[in-house]
This record gives structure tokens, sequence and C-alpha cells, in this order.
């Protein structure tokens, strides 16, 4: 018989916490070892019960949910999901080292608090297989994109991500020099929240990065983000390149899907893409990335070492979708290669 996964929920709202503790109690997958209403008394019961996954409010008194959550990573990593409002504090939490996120139910309507239970139940879970504690270093050497060989065709540059693609995604830009092509992104992200991730890369990257919207061209130093609970698709005009956003079924679960997007890419721009797979669970951009190699892109994916959750990129990889795997960390200097036709 399997294991249970093994959480400690920590929050000092009374009702957050009986709420979850039932509600995971019901998940025969997890077991709910303790419930803890700071981070003084989580501090004792994660050394004494050792979960393997925390939950974790960002509001609490005495200490908040993010310096907890720093101290932690420093000390005891452990796969941590937050519980948050909606605002800013959600990706503070992620570039501290959280697996993921959880909205607050609005309103506390026994619908609301429903769906909060299911979400929760199902980012445990995926947070239970994550690597964590590991530091990437964000400075690393910046390369030179130069032309000429095969990669002086390449037009666009497509990314995929869900868990762990944020800080993931962040790595990536900050060290690409403004001068490639333009790049488009799916990030598995509820509404609102690509936005605001969109606006804060934008103020920590040289690029211009923004929630894209119908109809937007793509161009060099320009990064677009598929809007949350819309699927992006290219399309080729007359004077190059444009996004279109729209509502539609979930694909592998997800709106926006990576795969509509390299699907999409593979027909549109054909070899004269470059498609980037990373950290993330499940399938979504594995086919769309094979897709986009057999049309003759060059295709890249993140390695298991630097994955948060290595399900997407090893998809990818295992069927022969990856012409090129690497490290979070090499990643930026193989696209500039890839560019430059070396």
């Amino acid at each position: 018989m399997k294991r249970k996964i093994r959480v400690l929920v920590v929050d000092d709202s009374m009702v957050i916490r009986e709420a979850l503790a039932r509600g995971m109690g019901s998940d025969p997958a997890i077991e709910v070892v303790g419930i803890a209403s700071d981070a003084y008394i989580a501090s004792k019961m994660i050394i004494e019960l050792k979960p393997d996954v925390v939950t974790l409010d960002v509001e609490m008194p005495i200490m908040n949910g993010i310096e907890f959550l720093k101290r932690l990573m420093d000390q005891y990593p452990i796969p941590v999901v937050m519980i948050s409002a909606m605002n800013n504090s959600v990706f503070e939490a992620l570039q501290a080292g959280a697996v993921d996120f959880v909205c607050k139910p609005e309103g506390y309507s026994e619908r609301s608090v429903s769906n909060f239970i299911n979400e929760m139940i199902i980012k445990i879970k995926i947070a239970s297989m994550a690597r964590v504690g590991q530091r990437k270093n964000d400075n690393v050497h910046r390369p030179q994109a130069v032309g000429g060989g095969r990669g002086s065709k390449i037009k666009m540059i497509a990314m995929g991500a869900s868990t762990g693609g944020t800080e993931a995604i962040a790595s990536i830009i900050r060290n690409l020099p403004v001068d490639l092509p333009g790049i488009v992104i799916v990030q598995h992200m509820p509404p609102v929240f690509t936005r605001m991730y969109a606006a804060r890369l934008n103020d920590s990257c040289e690029w211009e990065i923004r929630e894209a919207v119908d109809g937007d061209m793509i161009r060099p130093g320009l990064a677009l983000i598929a809007p949350g609970g819309y699927h992006m698709t290219v399309s080729k005009g007359g004077t190059g390149y444009t996004v279109r956003c729209w509502q539609g079924d979930k694909v592998n679960g997800h709106c926006p899907s990576v795969d509509v997007l390299f699907n999409s890419v593979s027909s549109q721009v054909r070899g004269g893409a470059l498609g980037v797979i990373l950290t993330g669970m499940g399938a979504d951009g594995a086919k769309g990335l094979m897709a986009m190699r057999q049309s003759g892109a060059v295709t890249i994916g993140q390695d298991e070492h630097t994955s948060v959750i290595y399900g997407m990129p090893k998809v990818a990889f295992t069927t022969g979708a990856v012409e090129l795997q690497a490290s979070l960390e090499k990643i930026p200097a193989l696209i500039c290669s890839a560019i430059a036709g070396k």
C-alpha cells in the first residue's frame, strides 16, 4: 500500500485550518498530521512530525508566511503550497521557494470552499513530488547572439512551463540579450495572476514583458505571456507574426495550454522557431514540441536536476521531442547559440 502524503496545515484562520484538515483528510492519499496557527508552533511541528508538504498562509501574526518560508528554505527545505489573497505576495513566495499557491476562497460559500479544497488537494499531490532547496543562480554569464548559420532564420522563441515555471522563465529571460527574436510564453496560471506576473517580470528585466492581447505583434525584445483562461496561438501576416488569444475548452487540463501554442508555432513558423519546455507536472507541451521539432524547429528541454517537477520536460525528452536538454542555467546560452547557428 502506497504511503499517504503527510501534510502540516499552517494558518491563523480557524475556519481555513478546519476546512483544510477536514477536506484534505477525506482524500485517501493524504494524511493531515498536524495543524499550527503560527510560524513558531509550525517550526516545532515540522521538526517533530516531518511532514512531506506544508500548506502556509501568507498573512499570519508574529511572523508572516513569506518570512517564515525564507527561513524554512534555508534551514529545512520542504515542499510548501502557499495560501494567498489575489496580490503580488504570491510571486514573493514563489521566489522564496514555494512550489505553488492557492487563492483564498471568496466569501467562504460552500462552493468556493469546496473548489479551494479540491485545488489544494491537487497541488499537494504535485508538491509532494517536487525538488526543493536548490538555489538557482540568476546571475549567469549573459551570452551574446550573433547572426549566421542555421539559427539565423529563427524568428520566434516559444516557451511553456507549469509548476516551478515562474522562476525558471524569469531566470532565462533575465539572461537573454534584448536583440533576440520575440518570445511567446504559456505559464499555467489563473486569470489576473498572469497579468501581475508579467508586470512583475517587466520591472526586473531589460526585456519588455506583458500579458498578451489579441492581435499583439511579436517583435525582438518583447515577451508576451498568455493570459490566464485564454489559449494563445500565433498567426502569420503580411508584416510578421501576431498572437491570437481566445477562450476555449481546457487542453491537457489547462487553459492556456502549451500544446496549443506549440502546435500553432509549428504550423505557422515551422523551422523559423525555437521551442523551450520547462518544469511542470503532466505532459502539456510534449506533443506540440514534437510537432515543432518535426517541422524543423530547434527544441530545448530543462533537465531533471534543475526542474522543480520533471514531468513535462521528461515526457518531451523521452518521446524524442527535445533536441537539446540542459540545466536551467545553461538554457540562455543554448538559445543564443542556436540563434547564432552554432
